[in-house]
């Protein structure tokens, strides 16, 4: 395994995917995941009623990827590295309602942080969000890429009942000044 590259060796529990899926629903429309891994999220969005054809799952594992195509026929798998997708048509021409994210942005630094942000921004619609999970207890995206982004991130829920325990955040265009908040 590369830990830098794989977020965690041990699969995200289902408690972490409801968490970070609870938002998100058969209304969202189409939702864009990075780092799918072996899918635990994608079966969380699959059973909040989002059609298995309205997922883009981007893994730049390519035996991640290969798994996903299998599990998930339906489902639009891109075999990349999420720092590139800007540069990919199908992202470029679709608007996201939410995006998904499993990357382990603590150990992502600053450059291709900016361009996932940058390029998943784009790809929401309006009122769209990011959710990110983190392992730490503040938000795993450094608050100067927020502000340049002009993106707030607000904690939204944190389980134990995941190894090891995480917190979830939802990432959205600034809609008050502060930055990331934190919820009980």
């Amino acid at each position: 395994m590369a830990p830098l590259k794989i977020a965690s060796i041990v699969p995200s529990s289902a408690t972490l995917a409801t968490m970070m899926t609870r938002d998100i629903g058969p209304g969202t429309g189409p939702v864009l995941e990075l780092g799918p891994g072996t899918g635990p999220f994608t079966r969380a969005l699959i059973a909040r009623g989002v059609a298995e054809a309205d997922l883009t799952l981007v893994e730049a594992n390519a035996h991640f990827a290969a798994l996903l195509r299998k599990r998930f026929p339906k489902a639009t798998v891109l075999e990349a590295d999420a720092a590139d997708i800007r540069c990919r048509r199908l992202i470029q021409d679709s608007q996201f309602g939410a995006v998904v994210s499993g990357l382990p942005f603590l150990t992502i630094p600053s450059r291709p942080t900016l361009a996932i942000l940058q390029a998943t921004s784009a790809a929401l619609r309006p009122g769209g969000n990011l959710y990110q999970f983190t392992y730490g207890w503040r938000c795993p995206i450094d608050e100067i890429l927020l502000d340049r982004l002009g993106l707030e991130a607000v904690r939204i829920g944190r389980t134990f009942r995941n190894f090891p325990p995480a917190a979830v955040f939802r990432i959205s265009k600034i809609k008050s000044s502060r930055h990331c908040r934190h919820f009980p």
